[in-house]
């Protein structure tokens, strides 16, 4: 599906107290309203910089970009509107997104540290070859995750919620910088 198509996906789980998945416990489906609430105001108010705008809109090569989500996954409803808006501003980018556990084989094929972190977008040529893949956190949050496991060995509550706090304080500017390192930098011609 397109991120519109998306969007209103989450706005119907919102409304019939739902999640993406199977798993329909409470906390997904309360997930879930609170990221199409910062998806919401991400969509409204999230910008790009000027500096990367340029590189953005300067890749002249057709792109076809596939992320895997889930409604309830805090990374994705962070990252997944600022990839929307890089994309929309290259007419070369096709965006669409696919739901992680009904696409179980192609996650496979590309999991994080042997795991099926979301959100992971895979950029392909207009040859349907790979040529780049972001996610799923931008190198800032990343390291939050690996020092927090290294001091207390697992994610916790209190990580998940400093990482909500980063993202916002961030504004999309490590995200982008990232996106447009592995994807933009990475196969320039």
């Amino acid at each position: 599906m397109n991120y519109i198509a998306y969007r209103e996906l989450m706005e119907t789980l919102v409304s019939q107290k739902k999640s993406t998945g199977t798993d329909q416990s409470e906390i997904r489906v309360n997930f879930t309203a609170l990221n199409h609430q910062r998806m919401k105001r991400l969509d409204k108010k999230g910008e790009i910089l000027d500096v990367h705008q340029e590189t953005i809109k300067g890749y002249k090569n057709p792109m076809k970009w596939v992320v895997l989500a889930e409604s309830w996954c805090g990374d994705a409803a962070q990252i997944l509107p600022y990839i929307n808006k890089v994309a929309q501003l290259n007419d070369n980018i096709v965006l669409d997104v696919l739901l992680r556990d009904e696409n179980l084989e192609l996650m496979d094929a590309h999991l994080t540290n042997g795991g099926r972190a979301i959100p992971k977008l895979i950029a392909f040529d207009a040859a349907n070859n790979v040529i780049a893949k972001f996610g799923p956190r931008p190198n800032e949050a990343t390291q939050m995750v690996v020092d927090f496991k290294a001091n207390h060995g697992a994610v916790t509550d209190e990580l998940k919620k400093d990482l909500q706090v980063w993202y916002t304080k961030n504004k999309g500017v490590n995200i982008v910088e990232n996106l447009v390192q592995a994807i933009f930098e990475a196969v320039a011609v």
